[in-house]
């Protein structure tokens, strides 16, 4: 390797690691900062929640990794432009493609890295973060309510006003809001004095025994009109034991939907595997429901030709004239019955299906984002190297300007195809690698101009004001 290969990359390997390095700890921070409600006031080791953000630290690498390399390039090759060394460089016959080669060897071999930690590391680590978090909650039970506050889960609402015992598991004043049904307004409230949380390590239920409550049961006339005068059933226990599954408690801390897939948890090959088997039971489904439905209402196609061939089918307007007035009332009534509950069955079999898409489509954009990252590394690089060489500005002034607008759209992109394929409003592969396409012809055209000395945009105008202002900022900055 040359001399000038091996400064260049020296120096782009030093800023890379430097930028990784503070970008992964500020990404942790934000972790510590959504989990805080889940970690705080429960009585955890400090090795307990050591280990708990271990093995949450490689779902953060995706965000963190092409954006490091996008401002690690756009500082190096901004700072070696800015001090002319990329006119000494080229004046000695080097071209900008060439000087480029050796940190280019670095980010395709940083890009095979982060698929093989996509497809391997992250996966692993989603599994252990999600089990440690159900180990916790047998060991501690407690974990799963919090104190003087309503913890959300699975199917409860549950606050309590004070915690005792040794691990927490005696409950003082509870309150329960179970969930029943978010279209009717309907609402369950359970209070107790008093109530124990016992849990197993052989079991993924927590079993909540309440002593001295009561249990209150919206009761929802079919009248709309009578909703008023039925406000509530109220019964009295003595002894009222609830299972909470364990698993529950692995809802997204970031207030999402909870985690009820495994698809963060498989391989490349685990996925094409259980894509194929999720496909297969959706066509199986829908070919069964379509047997169903027709054979319930005698569509089958013999049935049809062979009416159709009958003419039974053919318009009467005397259909029901020799009918009474109690025949046709019984007739329509049965006709609407069959209307109503085939409807039921369609909007059921609807509801059924668009989860079980959901799914599929999940799975499927699981797969894409392992290539996706490691893409997206090459692409960040190559936006950044010549940006930096056209806009010669290094330091932390400019570079972090554009690095951040330009992760920001590449990262709302990303985010908007995933939500739009979840979806299914696109497929699966447009909304993973929507983003990549967006800033690709960008990509292209900064490296065409790059590599063909047509020199820099007017920049003068957005950067004389932003370094003015981090000048006022870090008066004893030089590099800004």
């Amino acid at each position: 390797m040359k001399i000038l290969d091996k400064y260049i990359l020296r120096t782009f390997l030093f800023t890379f690691t430097s930028v990784f390095v503070i970008l992964f700890l500020i990404f942790i921070l934000q972790t510590i900062w959504l989990f805080i409600a889940e970690l705080a006031g429960k009585d955890l080791d400090t090795i307990v929640i050591l280990k708990f953000l271990l093995f949450k630290m490689p779902s953060v690498v995706p965000l963190v990794l092409p954006l490091s390399v996008l401002l690690a390039s756009i500082m190096t090759f901004g700072d070696l432009a800015e001090n002319y060394e990329f006119a000494a460089i080229k004046s000695s016959g080097i071209s900008f493609g060439r000087a480029m080669r050796s940190s280019t060897v670095f980010i395709l071999i940083l890009s095979i890295a982060a698929f093989f930690f996509a497809n391997n590391v992250i996966p692993l680590a989603e599994y252990k973060f999600i089990n440690f978090r159900k180990d916790i909650a047998q060991v501690k039970p407690a974990m799963a309510i919090a104190e003087g506050q309503f913890s959300d889960v699975g199917y409860y609402n549950i606050k309590v006003d004070k915690k005792s015992g040794e691990n927490g598991n005696y409950l003082q004043g509870i309150t329960i809001h179970k969930k029943i049904n978010q279209y009717d307004g309907s609402k369950n409230v359970i209070k107790a004095k008093n109530g124990e949380l016992i849990s197993s390590n052989d079991s993924n239920i927590l079993q909540m025994v309440l002593n001295d409550g009561y249990y209150y049961e919206d009761v929802i006339p079919k009248k709309y009109e009578d909703r008023n005068k039925l406000p509530f059933a109220k019964s009295s226990f003595k002894k009222y034991i609830i299972n909470i599954d364990l698993s529950k408690l692995n809802g997204s801390a970031e207030g999402t939907a909870e985690i009820t897939n495994t698809n963060t948890m498989l391989t490349v090959s685990e996925l094409k595997y259980t894509l194929d088997s999720l496909q297969k039971i959706y066509r199986r489904d829908i070919q069964s429901f379509t047997e169903n439905i027709s054979q319930r209402n005698a569509l089958n196609e013999k049935s049809i030709a062979n009416q159709l061939k009958l003419k039974k089918y053919s318009y009467n307007e005397n259909l029901l004239a020799d009918k009474t007035v109690l025949q046709k009332k019984d007739i329509f009534t049965m006709a609407h019955s069959s209307i109503t509950n085939t409807n039921y069955s369609i909007e059921g079999a609807k509801f059924e299906m668009e989860a079980k898409t959901k799914n599929i489509n999940n799975h499927w954009i699981a797969l894409f984002d392992k290539f996706v990252i490691a893409f997206a590394c090459i692409l960040m690089f190559f936006i950044g190297a010549p940006l930096g060489a056209i806009i010669r500005k290094g330091g932390l002034g400019l570079p972090i300007v554009f690095a951040v607008l330009i992760f920001i759209i590449f990262h709302f992109i990303n985010t908007f195809g995933k939500k739009v394929a979840q979806e299914n409003g696109i497929s699966p592969f447009l909304g993973c690698w929507m983003s990549t396409l967006v800033l690709l012809p960008l990509a292209g055209f900064l490296s065409y101009r790059a590599t063909n000395d047509l020199g820099s945009f007017s920049f003068d105008a957005i950067s004389l004001p932003i370094q003015a202002f981090f000048k006022k900022l870090f008066p004893g900055s030089k590099n800004v």
